[in-house]
């Protein structure tokens, strides 16, 4: 029997995660061949052990290189001109949030003209979360508007899906009834909330009543692939010891999200969807040099209070809480897509419509999110006994 293959194009961990949702939508499909490949990647160390913990076919990038498939999915511009197949680009993460400032090269990632024309060639389609997006291609890559479909985004529509199993996800967790939990979320990058970690962490374990509050961080893997997990882990060992939550890079972080009681975040993609879980969030820091300034992120930036190193780190998540505007961040939430659970029947449409395949006669589903791990046993010595 013959099969059309389809190639995912894995950079990055984050890159990978992200094309998993849209390859869900091609499950069951015995007429289709899905194999992976690697390109080259400044922060790709971490990519062979991800595909080989998928089980998935893995080709040689220079042997992908050299084939021709029926479809090609990538999530990153690097190297995709020496794809052949019709190709789709997807953002890896929220909407387009970060500013690059390199000469005559700056611009939003994602929106400038080589990462949308990667090699001056045309891909096939280029998926954008909301309509906000074709203006900006409008104005710097004209080129790319006629093949931009509005699709949505699909870590948007898990999250939303998976919110009424909050209780369930805190009962995995371990969370016991009255205690609360404070994820800190980290971007990655010099002004990324994780350079502040050595002034945060301390005060997570130190002022935060080992009783009441559980903590949790997640980092970007681009830390962990840039350092090392040896060395994310060494500096973050003492925090481990002391119960606090390191949520490895290969873990589904969305389920911990909507965990949270507070987030405590920075200009990144994941504090940005933070804001659908509904729950207080404070910015340990900001970035407007790298920041998009037309992205909700700055937004969230305008809005969300800001972690003070003086006052009580206990006092600051109360007044969180009291000033919390939901009708506020919902607008900002509202803007990550404006296709608010659509992207699946937008994604398959176009995914089978490229390949010249009729759908799968059944409705895609957006499924919810499996439970998380739970976290690490107390840490006695805190008033709390160990596991």
């Amino acid at each position: 029997m013959g099969r059309k293959k389809v190639l995912a194009v894995v950079h990055t961990v984050t890159y990978g995660k992200r094309l998993l949702d849209v390859l869900a939508l091609l499950e069951a499909d015995f007429r289709l061949q899905v194999v992976f490949t690697a390109p080259p990647h400044a922060f790709g160390d971490d990519v062979p052990a991800f595909l080989a913990r998928l089980g998935s076919v893995v080709l040689p990038w220079d042997q992908a290189t050299r084939m021709t498939f029926d479809l090609a999915l990538a999530a990153g511009p690097r190297g995709v001109q020496y794809i052949d197949a019709p190709l789709i680009t997807l953002p890896h993460g929220a909407n387009y949030l970060k500013l690059v400032v390199e000469g005559v090269n700056s611009g939003v990632a994602g929106l400038r003209r080589q990462d949308l024309l990667p090699g001056g060639r045309l891909p096939a389609a280029v998926v954008v979360p909301h309509h906000a997006e074709l203006r900006e291609l409008a104005r710097h890559c004209p080129e790319a508007l006629p093949l931009a479909h509005v699709a949505g985004d699909p870590v948007h529509d898990r999250i939303v899906a998976s919110l009424p199993l909050r209780a369930a996800y805190r009962r995995a967790l371990g969370l016991t009834e009255g205690q609360k939990l404070v994820v800190a979320v980290s971007t990655w990058g010099a002004q990324s909330s994780f350079g502040r970690f050595d002034g945060l962490l301390p005060r997570l374990i130190g002022e935060l009543p080992a009783a009441r509050y559980r903590t949790a961080l997640l980092v970007h893997p681009n830390v962990w692939s840039g350092h090392g997990a040896y060395q994310v882990r060494a500096w973050l060992a003492r925090c481990a010891q002391l119960g606090m939550a390191l949520v490895p890079p290969e873990a589904d972080w969305r389920s911990v999200l909507i965990a949270a009681d507070w987030i405590i975040g920075d200009h990144g993609s994941v504090t940005l969807y933070g804001t659908l879980t509904g729950v207080p969030m404070l910015l340990a820091t900001s970035s407007e040099g790298e920041t998009n300034p037309a992205s909700p992120a700055a937004a969230l930036a305008a809005l969300a209070p800001t972690l003070s190193p003086t006052h009580p780190l206990v006092d600051q998540l109360d007044y969180a809480a009291r000033e919390y505007r939901r009708r506020e961040y919902a607008a900002i939430a509202s803007r990550i897509t404006s296709e608010p659970g659509r992207f699946n029947r937008n994604m398959r449409r176009l995914m089978y419509g490229l390949l010249g395949m009729g759908q799968p006669a059944h409705e895609p589903t957006t499924l919810p999110l499996p439970e998380p791990l739970p976290l690490p046993a107390w840490a006695p010595g805190r008033g709390e006994v160990s596991a």
